[in-house]
């Protein structure tokens, strides 16, 4: 059992380089000019082409160690050379409110900037300005351009300026009088050259130890960047009030502690973002069910995927422009997508939810947009009485739903597959390599082993292996046929039962995602059943996810709930497995990680395991 493995990685909407726009904070940052507080003092707000004039000249003047010197007063000097040495300034920031595109060019003109630099839309001001100032998030033509600046110390740094349009007599007034005030959407950025876990967490607690307050950020997937934002120090002299310090990679691992920070002073906006977490798994399903990846998948040559525009689309899935329209902007802020001026252009994420992709996840989208979606509706119901949502909408459990439905159970199976990732590893596992290299010929024995995803690798990358797939009949013939494909099954032995069929004689037995469906009785009888079948030297591998035992965030509590309200079995702690093979007669060797927040448990004989601890250490898994 499987649920999907594209959660939601941050408090605000995923930003990049392209991008840069993190949550605003309750009092606006000084602008450019460096006003001391977040209302200018002027008796009139200075006009777009001087706060952009003098956007230019800040980055035009300033150099990465002056910046951070102003920024953060209370640095000394060993910390200023170890910040200028990791991060550079890359940019200044502002939202600018042009009548049309010809008075924006030629503010530009007056500003020494391109006056054709490419404008792309900006989704997360949008919903940022949408979110303040309670407007329709689709009225805000809200974009993005980025055009480069002849600095003083030779750097290539750029202006990012945001724009909306205000067109003469405009209702957004009001929006533009409000903005150009505060500055909201102003701030300064930095970018860390050779980011690593270890650098960046020195870099914010840096940062945080001279007074700067986390103040949100992202992960972007279609970018491949993490975004930290601050709100600077109340002396600062920087002349904004927050900051971006970029990282090219995934660092989620230090973004969430950075995240828990700014979710702990904005809970009334975390709690509402947490809200709309059906919306996207219900977008993510509806890109499936459209087919919208397959009508968007168009490469020249073999190239880089091409925008396409919303009608093309919209003719190819057949759906209303508006609406698809809607959806596509929604998607792009998920990072499955991006918008383009000419239309959206698919991402590598987004190309996940094709049916033919490699490590295709469509099938766990409608699997997870569709049955267990609704039986979700009655979570409630299952706290209270212990029985599955699933069960209560349904009225048997989900096994025997889907295995007379030929249709749903084929997407489950598919659905099974879409997290294969997690057994890449588990060919070079010890066990497996041991049995591989044995003088006699081994067997691998998959205990309702699925479609075979995982034994197809492991025999494909072990020849001298043989495998045994135990299923129930419909997904044994699925197995065959997938096996034949991959071009091991002549090296397959199917057998048609349930755990209490397991065939005896095996070397390596595999359990994989299958203790989590049921309670610890059902558990510990699959176990017995297991052990019984097992020789005194075979070992069993068990692939499930580990509920962390201190409490910290993990996948597997996330798979727990759904496991509780659809499945009626649950996820568990080592600890937890150790005691159900201990009732088995089995003993847990060791355990590692896998990809996807998954383990292997590698366990034996209680008996063998007392006789090998003397001569085998290196058989812990």
């Amino acid at each position: 059992m499987t649920t999907p493995t594209a959660a939601p990685t941050s408090l605000t909407a995923p930003t990049g380089p392209a991008e840069s726009a993190g949550p605003a904070g309750p009092a606006g940052p000084a602008g450019p000019a460096g006003a001391s507080s977040g209302v200018p003092t002027a008796p009139h707000t200075p006009d777009d082409t001087d706060r952009l004039g003098a956007a230019v000249d800040f980055v035009r003047n300033q150099d990465t160690a002056t910046l951070l010197r102003l920024l953060l007063p209370g640095l000394d000097g060993l910390e200023l050379r170890a910040l200028a040495d990791r991060c550079r300034f890359a940019h200044a920031a502002l939202l600018v409110f042009p009548a049309d595109g010809t008075s924006l060019r030629r503010q530009f003109a007056a500003c020494g900037l391109d006056p054709d630099a490419v404008a792309q839309p900006s989704v997360v001001v949008r919903e940022r300005l949408a979110l303040r100032h309670r407007r329709d998030a689709a009225a805000l033509d809200v974009r993005i351009l980025r055009p480069e600046v002849h600095c003083a110390d030779g750097e290539r740094r750029v202006v990012e300026v945001f724009t909306l349009a205000l067109p003469p007599g405009s209702e957004l007034g009001e929006v533009a009088a409000h903005e150009r005030a505060r500055d909201h959407e102003a701030h300064i950025a930095f970018e860390v050259e050779r980011p690593d876990p270890l650098v960046l967490r020195g870099l914010c607690e840096t940062f945080a130890q001279h007074g700067a307050v986390a103040d949100g950020g992202g992960y972007n997937p279609h970018e491949d960047g993490t975004v930290f934002y601050f709100t600077a120090p109340a002396d600062s002299k920087a002349g904004y009030r927050r900051v971006e310090l970029y990282a090219s990679g995934d660092h989620r691992s230090v973004l969430t502690p950075h995240l828990a920070d700014y979710q702990a002073r904005r809970p009334a906006e975390t709690l509402l973002r947490l809200m709309t977490g059906a919306w996207t798994t219900q977008a993510l399903a509806a890109c499936a069910q459209l087919r919208l990846p397959e009508a968007m998948d168009t490469r020249n040559d073999g190239g880089p995927r091409a925008a396409v525009g919303v009608d093309v689309l919209a003719r190819a899935v057949d759906a209303d422009p508006e609406n698809l329209a809607t959806l596509l902007r929604y998607l792009a802020m998920l990072g499955a997508v991006v918008a383009e001026p000419d239309g959206f252009r698919l991402t590598e994420l987004g190309a996940l939810l094709r049916a033919d992709s490699p490590g295709s996840m469509r099938s766990l989208a409608l699997m997870y947009g569709g049955a267990f979606y609704q039986s979700f509706a009655l979570l409630t119901s299952a706290v209270r009485t212990g029985r599955t949502g699933f069960e209560q909408l349904f009225g048997e459990n989900h096994f025997d739903y889907f295995a007379r439905r030929p249709a749903l159970a084929e997407r489950f199976d598919q659905s099974m597959a879409a997290s294969a990732h997690m057994f890449d590893p588990l060919p070079s596992h010890p066990v497996i390599a041991a049995a591989d290299s044995a003088p006699e010929r081994r067997t691998v024995v998959d205990v309702a082993g699925g479609t075979g995803e995982l034994l197809g690798r492991i025999l494909s990358a072990r020849p001298a292996l043989h495998g045994v797939l135990l299923e129930r009949p419909h997904v044994v013939e699925a197995a065959r046929r997938h096996l034949d494909t991959v071009g091991v099954g002549a090296r397959c032995t199917y057998r048609v039962g349930d755990f209490a069929d397991v065939p005896a004689g095996g070397d390596v037995y595999v359990l994989s995602r299958v203790l989590h469906d049921w309670d610890d009785d059902r558990c510990l009888e699959i176990l017995r059943d297991c052990a019984r079948a097992m020789p005194a030297h075979a070992d069993l591998l068990v692939v499930e996810r580990l509920l962390p035992s201190d409490g910290t965030p993990s996948l597997a509590t996330a798979w727990d709930l759904h496991m509780m309200c659809n499945v009626g079995g649950r996820e568990r702690r080592v600890d937890h497995y150790a005691a159900l093979l201990d009732g088995a007669g089995l003993r847990l060797v060791g355990h590692s990680p896998l990809p996807l927040g998954a383990s292997v448990l590698h366990a034996r004989k209680a008996a063998a395991v007392a006789a090998a601890r003397p001569s085998e250490p290196s058989r812990r898994g």
